[in-house]
């Protein structure tokens, strides 16, 4: 499953500097690059916990 995020974010990168450095520009590539690139980000992000949970589980191990 992670490997489809890596996946999704290469395949947006490419797509999104494929479309911007075409002579003729199709916006409509660069747009759906970007969002192919933000859909991978997002679901990466989603697997990180956040800062404050961290911190509540290490505080509770120290009691």
């Amino acid at each position: 499953m992670r490997y489809i995020n890596y996946l999704l974010i290469l395949l947006g990168g490419i797509i999104s500097i494929y479309a911007k450095t075409s002579p003729n520009e199709d916006q409509y590539i660069l747009i759906g690059g970007i969002v192919l690139l933000m859909i991978g980000i997002y679901r990466i992000s989603k697997t990180i916990p956040s800062r404050s949970e961290e911190d509540n589980h290490l505080g509770n191990n120290e009691n």
